[in-house]
Protein backbone atom coordinates (compact mmCIF):
# COMPACT_ATOMS: atom_id res chain seq x y z
CA UNK A 1 0.00 0.00 0.00
CA UNK A 2 1.11 3.89 -0.70
CA UNK A 3 2.16 5.95 2.29
CA UNK A 4 -0.72 8.26 1.12
CA UNK A 5 -3.11 5.28 1.20
CA UNK A 6 -1.88 4.48 4.43
CA UNK A 7 -2.00 7.89 5.78
CA UNK A 8 -5.78 8.51 4.68
CA UNK A 9 -7.11 5.38 6.33
CA UNK A 10 -5.65 6.37 9.63
CA UNK A 11 -7.21 9.68 9.17
CA UNK A 12 -10.32 8.03 9.05
CA UNK A 13 -9.58 5.77 11.50
CA UNK A 14 -8.81 8.66 13.84
CA UNK A 15 -12.14 10.77 12.67
CA UNK A 16 -14.55 7.59 13.45
CA UNK A 17 -12.99 7.41 17.02
CA UNK A 18 -13.09 10.57 17.23
CA UNK A 19 -16.70 11.06 16.73
CA UNK A 20 -18.87 10.88 19.07
CA UNK A 21 -22.58 11.73 17.72
CA UNK A 22 -24.78 8.87 17.20
CA UNK A 23 -26.44 8.97 13.44
CA UNK A 24 -29.53 10.31 12.72
CA UNK A 25 -32.46 7.43 12.39
CA UNK A 26 -35.57 7.94 9.92
CA UNK A 27 -38.54 6.62 11.83
CA UNK A 28 -40.62 7.98 9.24
CA UNK A 29 -41.14 9.68 6.29
CA UNK A 30 -44.47 9.91 4.63
CA UNK A 31 -46.46 12.84 2.51
CA UNK A 32 -46.91 14.86 5.37
CA UNK A 33 -45.20 13.64 8.61
CA UNK A 34 -41.50 13.02 9.16
CA UNK A 35 -39.82 11.81 12.41
CA UNK A 36 -36.20 10.64 12.86
CA UNK A 37 -34.08 10.65 16.26
CA UNK A 38 -30.93 10.78 17.47
CA UNK A 39 -29.14 9.38 20.53
CA UNK A 40 -28.45 11.88 22.91
CA UNK A 41 -26.35 9.66 25.14
CA UNK A 42 -22.43 10.06 24.14
CA UNK A 43 -22.19 5.95 25.22
CA UNK A 44 -24.86 4.15 23.69
CA UNK A 45 -27.26 4.20 20.89
CA UNK A 46 -30.33 2.20 20.42
CA UNK A 47 -32.95 0.91 17.81
CA UNK A 48 -36.52 2.00 17.56
CA UNK A 49 -39.21 2.24 15.09
CA UNK A 50 -43.03 3.14 14.75
CA UNK A 51 -44.93 -0.14 12.57
CA UNK A 52 -47.10 2.12 10.71
CA UNK A 53 -45.77 5.93 10.21
CA UNK A 54 -49.28 7.79 9.39
CA UNK A 55 -51.07 6.05 12.90
CA UNK A 56 -48.70 8.16 14.88
CA UNK A 57 -51.17 10.76 13.88
CA UNK A 58 -54.47 8.69 15.91
CA UNK A 59 -54.41 7.70 19.15
CA UNK A 60 -52.26 4.66 19.28
CA UNK A 61 -49.48 3.09 17.40
CA UNK A 62 -47.53 0.14 17.74
CA UNK A 63 -43.67 0.89 18.78
CA UNK A 64 -40.66 -1.35 18.93
CA UNK A 65 -37.61 -0.27 20.90
CA UNK A 66 -33.79 -2.31 21.92
CA UNK A 67 -31.06 -1.55 23.52
CA UNK A 68 -28.35 -3.28 26.24
CA UNK A 69 -28.97 -1.58 29.40
CA UNK A 70 -25.79 -0.35 30.80
CA UNK A 71 -27.56 0.74 34.25
CA UNK A 72 -30.06 -1.06 36.31
CA UNK A 73 -33.62 0.26 36.12
CA UNK A 74 -35.34 -0.81 39.70
CA UNK A 75 -36.85 2.59 39.04
CA UNK A 76 -36.79 4.57 36.12
CA UNK A 77 -37.88 8.07 35.19
CA UNK A 78 -39.47 9.77 32.08
CA UNK A 79 -38.91 13.48 31.04
CA UNK A 80 -39.78 14.78 27.92
CA UNK A 81 -39.52 18.35 26.33
CA UNK A 82 -40.94 19.79 23.39
CA UNK A 83 -38.58 22.35 21.78
CA UNK A 84 -39.78 25.01 19.21
CA UNK A 85 -37.61 27.51 18.04
CA UNK A 86 -34.75 26.46 20.48
CA UNK A 87 -36.77 27.40 23.34
CA UNK A 88 -38.39 24.65 25.58
CA UNK A 89 -42.24 25.27 25.62
CA UNK A 90 -43.50 22.15 27.26
CA UNK A 91 -42.11 19.46 29.94
CA UNK A 92 -44.01 16.59 31.27
CA UNK A 93 -42.47 13.44 33.59
CA UNK A 94 -43.37 10.79 35.02
CA UNK A 95 -42.19 7.78 37.01
CA UNK A 96 -42.38 4.24 35.05
CA UNK A 97 -40.79 2.26 37.18
CA UNK A 98 -41.22 2.42 40.91
CA UNK A 99 -41.65 -0.38 43.29
CA UNK A 100 -45.07 -1.55 44.33
CA UNK A 101 -45.61 0.53 40.92
CA UNK A 102 -44.59 -1.24 37.83
CA UNK A 103 -45.95 -0.08 34.38
CA UNK A 104 -44.08 -1.72 32.08
CA UNK A 105 -42.45 -5.39 31.87
CA UNK A 106 -39.12 -4.38 31.89
CA UNK A 107 -38.99 -2.76 35.02
CA UNK A 108 -36.41 -4.60 37.48
CA UNK A 109 -33.79 -5.70 34.59
CA UNK A 110 -30.07 -5.47 35.16
CA UNK A 111 -27.45 -3.83 33.48
CA UNK A 112 -25.85 -6.00 30.54
CA UNK A 113 -29.79 -7.49 30.10
CA UNK A 114 -31.33 -6.74 26.85
CA UNK A 115 -34.40 -4.68 26.59
CA UNK A 116 -36.94 -5.01 24.36
CA UNK A 117 -40.44 -3.70 23.90
CA UNK A 118 -42.82 -3.90 21.26
CA UNK A 119 -46.43 -2.98 21.86
CA UNK A 120 -49.27 -0.32 21.79
CA UNK A 121 -48.36 3.13 22.68
CA UNK A 122 -50.92 5.98 23.62
CA UNK A 123 -49.88 9.77 23.12
CA UNK A 124 -52.83 11.04 24.73
CA UNK A 125 -53.72 13.91 22.89
CA UNK A 126 -56.08 14.36 19.77
CA UNK A 127 -53.44 15.55 17.44
CA UNK A 128 -49.69 16.10 16.77
CA UNK A 129 -48.92 20.12 16.33
CA UNK A 130 -48.22 21.22 12.79
CA UNK A 131 -44.84 22.18 12.26
CA UNK A 132 -40.73 21.31 12.77
CA UNK A 133 -40.03 20.85 16.88
CA UNK A 134 -37.99 18.56 18.82
CA UNK A 135 -38.67 16.09 21.63
CA UNK A 136 -35.93 15.21 23.71
CA UNK A 137 -36.72 12.11 25.55
CA UNK A 138 -34.71 11.26 28.63
CA UNK A 139 -34.99 7.88 30.64
CA UNK A 140 -33.32 8.00 34.26
CA UNK A 141 -32.89 5.46 36.71
CA UNK A 142 -33.17 5.42 40.56
CA UNK A 143 -29.34 7.09 40.53
CA UNK A 144 -30.37 9.42 38.41
CA UNK A 145 -28.02 8.19 35.87
CA UNK A 146 -28.62 8.08 32.04
CA UNK A 147 -31.01 4.79 31.25
CA UNK A 148 -31.51 6.26 27.18
CA UNK A 149 -31.87 9.72 26.08
CA UNK A 150 -32.69 10.75 22.55
CA UNK A 151 -33.81 13.80 20.56
CA UNK A 152 -36.67 13.49 18.22
CA UNK A 153 -37.16 15.46 15.15
CA UNK A 154 -40.87 16.02 13.82
CA UNK A 155 -42.25 17.66 10.93
CA UNK A 156 -45.74 17.57 10.60
CA UNK A 157 -47.17 19.48 7.61
CA UNK A 158 -50.62 17.50 7.79
CA UNK A 159 -53.21 20.53 8.13
CA UNK A 160 -56.10 18.91 10.28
Amino acid sequence: MKTSNVLALILVLLHIRASREWPTHTVCKEDNLEIYYKSCDPQQDFAFSIDHCPDVATHTFNIRAAMVLRQNIKELYLKLDLIMNGKTVLTYSEAICEPGHSKLIFCGKKKGEHLYYEGPVTLGIKEIPQGDYIISAKLTNEDHATVACADFTVKNYLDY
